[in-house]
């Protein structure tokens, strides 16, 4: 075998090895140095901190809100992909296709539940992350702008409920939506426009459902995704968790 043939042939038998490496570059160390590096050059942990401030971590001070929410947020994601594989956005199908799942899928019911009682938690979670951000002063400089994504996270969190709404096709959902519509008509001077965007015509129907589903499945959880990336970042730029500031 030629030298360079063989060069090949080691560079492919060593490939595997490399990208492990270049995953994770560095052991795990015992310095204090050593274990940065490990943070810094690995892929999976470099979003998280080198150091935490100790009080950052109290659980009286945070109540892991945050945290919750965001968990919540990928069991939704989870369960809504998993919901669309028996869900047909259409005024005919859409109300019996939440029967099959409460009666005919296997485990559907709970699928449906997972995904319905997590919502439901999100919101109030969300809402209670705002209010402790508020209570403790988290809010404040340098954290004004991260502050803000938060409201917008909070309004993509409703959004996304408000949207879940119609997608049954009941009478609870189509009453609810035909409410919230007409409410947004008496928005000044653009009201009419707004209802008539969010139904796609005059009344609540086919597309209203495509519409809302549409929002519901792409383009809400885009947007929370990237928020969410975003206020991610931002912690990390502000100076990580907040904490009191006598500590």
């Amino acid at each position: 075998m030629s030298e360079s043939a063989y060069s090949i042939k080691e560079s492919i038998m060593q490939l595997p090895r490399n990208i492990k490496a270049s995953i994770s570059r560095r052991g795990e160390g015992t310095a204090e140095q050593e274990r940065a590096a490990a943070v810094f050059g690995n892929m999976f942990l470099h979003v998280h901190p080198v150091r935490v401030h100790v009080n950052s971590l109290r659980a009286g001070y945070t109540f892991g809100l945050g945290l919750i929410s965001f968990y919540l947020f990928l069991i939704l994601v989870a369960s809504g992909l998993l919901l669309m594989f028996y869900y047909t956005p259409s005024t005919e199908l859409a109300y019996r296709n939440m029967k099959d799942l409460e009666y005919v899928v296997t485990f559907g019911v709970i699928l449906r539940n997972v995904h319905r009682w997590s919502a439901h938690a999100m919101v109030a979670f969300v809402f209670l992350h705002m209010c402790r951000v508020f209570y403790t002063g988290s809010y404040k400089a340098p954290r004004e702008f991260n502050w803000v994504i938060g409201v917008f996270l909070l309004l993509v969190t409703l959004f996304l409920s408000f949207t879940g709404y119609l997608l049954p096709w009941d009478q609870l959902a189509f009453w609810a939506v035909t409410v919230g519509s007409n409410i947004a008509s008496y928005m000044p001077v653009l009201g009419d426009y707004v209802r008539f965007l969010m139904l796609g015509g005059n009344e609540v129907g086919q597309m209203a459902l495509l519409r809302f589903y549409v929002l519901h499945v792409v383009a809400l959880p885009l947007l929370a995704a990237t928020l969410l990336g975003v206020h991610f970042w931002r912690i990390r730029k502000d100076g990580g968790l907040s904490r009191p500031k006598n500590d």
